[in-house]
């Protein structure tokens, strides 16, 4: 193909349809059958980017290889397509008023009075452009975040507009859409996404697909009218049925002609069959598990699942390598004291404690860690839980009993935890931390090295406070090992404990590059431990 087609994705009716599953999951269908896809996520907070924001506003903040601090949606876009995304997958509003308030006081627009229409819209159809122009890709699938009708929406909705018009039959638009079922009345309505559309057409875009979620099956009665009210095909009326896993939904989108209709509304002949055989197996393995295992994840955002998403994610993936259900209890480390610390914690066959900033919930974190490290239960600590468990090692095995993070207390006697040299002078939080990927160097003799079975690996990081080497051989000669470092540097990545079946605490995200064709190798490991432990 020597074109690039751009699919847009909206949304109306309410938030958390599934914008971001849909659209990994058209590009799932359009990469199995060869095309090249890349998906990008228009977000319309004005906040420059998601790093500055709490996990309670808008869930985990995501990590591309390249160091952009990204929506949690483009982590579905990688977890599906095992296709690395960057800093041009993301695209805020704050970003884009940005650009063009640096460009008016540049003098790049000449004394031009600086509008909406045409420099914001402007702004906004470059970056949806770049990708294809740079990129080499068949397909590029932008996901409008928010819903339509949404003010914040309003500059990205008349871009695409513009792009539909300028571009011909090169684009095309998928709205998202709620068909509710009222169980009072024992039917379902098609009202709001009618009302939808309209919507949509008052603001001069016509969708192209219309997918439907809905809790039952759409009659073909319902999809005629659907399709006489919104001005598309019945053909081009899409079913998106809820389901017990995202992961059936591209098999689902399959079944339904996603990708087939996508295709015919784009003029591109096409015989291919899309290929899922990889796709096909892991859902096989997922379904049919002959093990089964209790983890903890000890975290203090655990009210909302959306702060550990790539993490739960990742339990999937390892668990089906492993032929094993994981079931995940998550438990507030704020709740976790001395008096009900064996109760909370001794049916689990593995913890995880999980990554965060602040002292909120420390030291039942720490607690958590000092029972998994007694008690012989397999350990992964992410980030602020690889700190955590060097706090408890050296409180409770090297008899430092004041022991922190200069982040928690600036006044430690013992910082075996400290700010990283280059963020001493750093005074703005946004985009500011060591962000991205860096190489980490294994020890053979280590149950890292066995999982990754590698010498040199390159993991994602998200953190300001490192591990304090000033107390490095302290930690060796008790018992914690090193045994992954950055080769550059010499900054320590990984640490493990002798004498222990599986401990082993990472400075970096593991859970940022797991996929579904390829689970991270740390949580596989993990996984393969906490099952051992069952059989015990």
């Amino acid at each position: 193909m020597n074109r690039t087609n751009y699919i847009f994705v909206t949304g109306g009716v309410a938030s958390s349809l599934g914008k971001g599953i849909i659209s990994a999951s058209l590009a799932k269908l359009l990469q199995a059958r060869g095309y090249k896809v890349t998906i990008q996520k228009l977000d319309p907070y004005i906040n420059v980017d998601p790093g500055t924001l709490n996990p309670y506003e808008h869930g985990e903040c995501y990590v591309t290889i390249d160091g952009a601090e990204t929506d949690l949606d483009l982590g579905h876009y990688e977890r599906f397509t095992n296709q690395p995304t960057t800093q041009a997958n993301n695209v805020t509003t704050g970003r884009i008023y940005s650009e063009v308030i640096n460009k008016e006081r540049r003098g790049d627009y000449l004394g031009e009075t600086v509008q909406i229409i045409p420099h914001i819209t402007d702004e906004i159809k470059n970056r949806i452009k770049l990708l294809g122009n740079e990129g080499d890709f068949d397909f590029v699938i932008t996901e409008i975040g928010g819903t339509v009708g949404d003010i914040e929406s309003l500059p990205f909705v008349e871009a695409v507009r513009q792009l539909k018009w300028e571009m011909g039959n090169q684009a095309l638009v998928v709205h998202l859409t709620l068909i509710p079922y009222l169980a009072a009345a024992g039917e379902l309505k098609t009202k709001p996404t009618q009302n939808s559309v309209k919507q949509l057409l008052q603001l001069g875009v016509q969708p192209d697909i219309l997918v439907c979620r809905t809790e039952h099956h759409l009659n073909i009665n319902i999809r005629n009218k659907i399709a006489q009210f919104c001005n598309v095909e019945t053909t081009s009326v899409i079913e998106s049925i809820d389901t017990e896993t995202i992961y059936n939904v591209p098999i689902l989108m399959k079944e339904e002609g996603l990708d087939t209709e996508v295709l015919r509304k784009l003029n591109i002949k096409d015989n291919k069959k899309a290929v899922f055989t990889q796709w096909n197996n892991f859902l096989k393995r997922l379904k049919n598990p002959t093990h089964e295992v209790n983890i903890g994840l000890i975290g203090k955002y655990v009210e909302l699942k959306d702060s550990y998403k790539s993490i739960l994610e990742s339990f999937i993936h390892a668990g089906a390598k492993n032929l094993c259900k994981v079931n995940i209890q998550m438990i507030s480390s704020e709740t976790i004291n001395e008096d009900n610390l064996n109760d909370s914690l001794k049916k689990l066959d593995g913890i995880l404690v999980a990554p965060g900033f602040g002292n909120r919930g420390i030291e039942g974190k720490i607690l958590a860690i000092k029972y998994a490290r007694e008690n012989k239960i397999p350990f992964l600590g992410i980030c602020l839980g690889m700190q955590c468990a060097v706090i408890e090692f050296a409180r409770n095995v090297l008899g430092k009993e004041d022991a922190n993070s200069t982040e928690m207390n600036a006044r430690t006697k013992f910082p075996v935890i400290d700010i990283m040299d280059e963020q001493k002078d750093i005074h703005n939080l946004g985009g500011t931390m060591r962000l991205g990927g860096y190489k980490c160097q294994l020890s053979k003799d280590s149950n890292a090295y066995k999982s990754y079975n590698k010498e040199i690996v390159t993991e994602r990081h998200r953190h300001r406070y490192e591990f304090n080497n000033i107390y490095r051989n302290e930690y060796i000669n008790a018992g914690m090992k090193v045994t992954g470092t950055n080769p550059k540097r010499d900054l320590v990545e990984i640490i493990e404990i002798e004498n222990h079946p599986w401990f082993v605490g990472v400075q970096f995200h593991p859970e940022y590059s797991s996929t579904v064709a390829n689970p991270h190798p740390l949580f596989v490991g993990f996984i393969k431990a906490a099952k051992e432990k069952t059989k015990l």
